[in-house]
């Protein structure tokens, strides 16, 4: 039998239980053709259809597939299997595949298959891939689990994930006791979550030694991850590597942008057939270039037209969609400044690539709360995954000398990042028995600090630093911490209803969308239609909330054409009520009380906004001089108001509060706080926890807090009467705090 027909069923360690065929016939099929021999699919039970072979004749010729017997022998004999190949090796389909053949082989005793990636649309893309190369159905064999969608079964042996998601699940399988492997793929991108899990992972199998751990990169693992699992060798298999074609490297400065355009103008002149690719640094580099290659890439008559295809990280849509389309007579331009090559394995169709050897990436400061934004050169083996995807006879071009010294790898996220919401979800393992995370790179100090200190703020931690009972509540939802106890909040001061409504929004990518920029104008008097006199919080309330009276159109183009027509992102709108719904789920299952709807009363507001308090008042900031210079307590920054917020300079509809709460502050990019809602001070020093504010470095704005909380306190004890009595205050905050 040929090496590639045995390495079918995963060598001699597994021919007696091959999913493919039986060991009494193993040896004559490899001579025949295999439309002649009713063969049955052993993970279903049904004869394989001729498209099986179709793509298996495919399969076989992926470099990947050389290396099954090695991986297979490796997988038998130990826990921990490392493979490094780029992404069109076939790493991410294969070998997912091989691991449910060997959990097969040995009647799944110790579990399924779960492989994880970074992004939802890509564990989509896959799972659907490698349905179609299993021959079985999307769903049951195979499937996938990604935020806010599930397609699988109790019965499902070969699951797709996103990382994250299998974070989350480990909140009640904490040893993963339903999965025999578990594959890591894409663990050279260093996410926090991937991290995170990769530190999980060596404390469940030292408990679990017939779990088995798969690690995909698309580069050699350095020193580090090699170590982590055991002091011993890692086993590693290198996948081969195909030879990439002409390379032309050239300088050009700070002008890459003019010159990438001017190269794709270039190629789209010539005879040269293929689609192109363009990594750019910034969404509104993408998004400017969409356009002049709109406007100038129109082809003289004869020639094939150009198409500029943007192509935002993290967006929804499959590339794997994009990659079935006809291009006979268009020559495709995907403009993106994705920092995963990966999510392009798809796209057969691509022959150029044009490098400006940047990337973006935005560094957490734990000391003023909020992201710093550097643009770096790209590692060494990031750069060379963007010349893979040319193939051997295509050409890429990096905007960069040859001589240039490139990081030799990508510096680990969760040295970068805000890791509040991985140190309560550590916190949490911790119950559940998994006291020790072992990073590969530890996390930043002064992060992990100011992350326990939110925590502590936010009364998730008790007086032992370990998770309170509130911390634990928290943990359930897939919310950021401050929004979680936001929530949380809701349900003492009775405006549910309205607080989950601003979470999904907030949680949700943006529902604004990206006019351009001769249209800005009108997008913003649009959204003058939506809002609410007391804020952005109360203005995505009334955005969601016509949204929803739209769902009730069966006509699915009217409901897109009135998000069209008033600047809104539809597909934004749609993940918000998706999420509406798990948090309003997620409320029921851990039975705390879900209040009806009052929006609009004055009770309402005022307690909507002591929610949003209790979460967010570290987020508070107030105007010094009356012209719009916000002053942000916590670190003494000043910044201005996003135009696009209901109190921004073009929005007249408002004016000027004093006192804001904020929900994001983009210091790098245009130092602008975004969604405000207007608060008084009494409203602050009412929900704020005295432990924090006391720890407010000195300001003009702090001795006005404290002026009206001596004032509070001198009433209390002469025993006047207020509005709302200090006790109600003082159990608000107890309760809530």
């Amino acid at each position: 039998m040929a090496q590639d027909d045995t390495s079918l069923t995963g060598g001699s360690c597994f021919e007696e239980q091959s999913p493919c065929c039986s060991d009494s016939e193993a040896l004559s099929q490899g001579d025949r053709d295999y439309d002649d021999i009713l063969e049955l699919n052993q993970f279903d039970g049904l004869p394989y259809s001729s498209r099986f072979y179709k793509l298996l004749k495919e399969r076989k010729e992926l470099p990947v597939w050389s290396a099954k017997r090695e991986f297979m022998d490796t997988l038998a004999k130990g826990q921990f299997v490392v493979v490094s190949g780029f992404a069109k090796s076939g790493r991410s389909s294969q070998i997912p595949q091989w691991c449910a053949e060997f959990c097969l082989s040995v009647q799944f005793q110790h579990g399924m298959v779960v492989c994880t990636q970074i992004h939802s649309q890509q564990a989509v893309d896959l799972a659907l891939r490698v349905a179609d190369e299993m021959d079985v159905n999307i769903g049951h064999e195979v499937g996938y689990t990604i935020p806010l969608e599930t397609s699988c079964t109790n019965e499902t042996v070969l699951r797709y994930c996103t990382d994250d998601m299998l974070l989350r699940e480990m909140m009640s399988d904490p040893l993963l006791e339903r999965y025999g492997v578990v594959v890591v793929d894409q663990a050279h991108q260093r996410t926090v979550a991937t991290d995170v899990l990769l530190g999980l992972l060596k404390d469940i199998a030292m408990q679990r030694p017939d779990l088995r751990v798969v690690l995909l990169s698309a580069v050699a693992p350095g020193p580090k991850q090699l170590a982590l699992f055991t002091g011993s060798a890692l086993p590693v298999i290198h996948l081969e590597t195909p030879d990439v074609g002409e390379v032309v490297y050239s300088s050009t400065g700070d002008n890459y942008f003019c010159a990438a355009l001017r190269l794709v103008l270039e190629i789209h002149q010539s005879e040269e057939l293929g689609d192109v690719i363009v990594f750019l640094v910034t969404t509104q580099e993408i998004d400017l270039a969409h356009d002049i290659l709109c406007h100038e890439g129109r082809s003289p008559p004869g020639q094939g037209e150009l198409l500029p295809i943007s192509v935002h990280p993290g967006q929804t849509g499959s590339l794997q969609i994009l990659g079935e389309e006809e291009t006979t007579r268009t020559r495709r331009v995907f403009l993106t400044c994705s920092p995963n090559e990966d999510s392009f394995w798809a796209i057969s169709s691509i022959n150029f690539v044009i490098d400006t050897g940047l990337e973006r990436r935005h560094i957490f400061n734990p000391r003023i709360r909020t992201n710093s934004v550097i643009i770096q050169p790209i590692s060494t083996g990031r750069s060379e995954c963007r010349r893979q995807l040319a193939g051997p006879t295509g050409r890429c071009f990096c905007l960069y000398p040859k001589e240039r010294q490139l990081p030799a790898e990508v510096r680990p996220r969760i040295m970068e990042s805000d890791i509040i919401s991985t140190v309560l979800f550590l916190k949490r393992m911790e119950i559940a028995g998994l006291g020790h995370c072992d990073f590969i790179d530890r996390p930043d100090p002064g992060g992990l600090m100011q992350a326990l200190e939110e925590l502590d703020y936010l009364a998730a931690l008790d007086n032992d630093g370990n998770l309170s009972e509130m911390g634990i509540i928290m943990s359930e939802f897939p919310l950021e911490p401050q929004m979680a106890k936001t929530v949380l909040a809701s349900c003492e001061f009775d405006c549910v209803s309205e607080v989950v409504i601003i979470a999904a929004m907030l949680t949700a990518p943006s529902c604004f969308g990206a006019p351009p920029v001769d249209l800005k104008p009108e997008a913003i008097q649009s959204y003058v239609k939506f809002q609410h006199p007391e804020g952005d919080h109360f203005t995505l309330i009334n955005i969601y909330k016509a949204f929803k009276q739209l769902q009730q159109d069966p006509c699915e183009f009217r409901k897109e054409r009135w998000c069209q027509d008033l600047f809104l992102n539809h597909a934004a709108l749609l993940v918000a009520d998706a999420l509406h719904s798990e948090l309003t789920d997620t409320l029921k299952r851990i039975e705390l009380p879900i209040s009806a709807p009052a929006f609009g009363s004055r009770t309402n507001t005022i307690n909507i906004k002591r929610a949003l308090l209790a979460g967010f008042f570290m987020q508070v900031a107030r105007d010094v001089d009356g012209s719009g210079n916000y002053f942000i307590l916590t670190h003494k920054h000043v910044a201005q108001i996003h135009p696009l917020s209901a109190y921004g300079a073009k929005s007249p509809k408002l004016g000027l509060p004093e006192w804001v709460l904020f929900h994001e502050h983009t210091f790098s990019e245009d130092n602008c706080l975004r969604t405000l809602t207007h608060i008084t001070p009494e409203e602050f020093v009412q929900m704020v926890p005295q432990y924090f504010f006391y720890n407010l470095p000195s300001s003009e704005s702090k001795d006005i807090l404290q002026s009206i909380l001596n004032r509070e306190a001198s009433l209390c004890q002469k025993g006047k009467s207020h509005k709302e009595p200090p006790e109600d205050q003082t159990t608000d905050r107890c309760v809530v705090q």
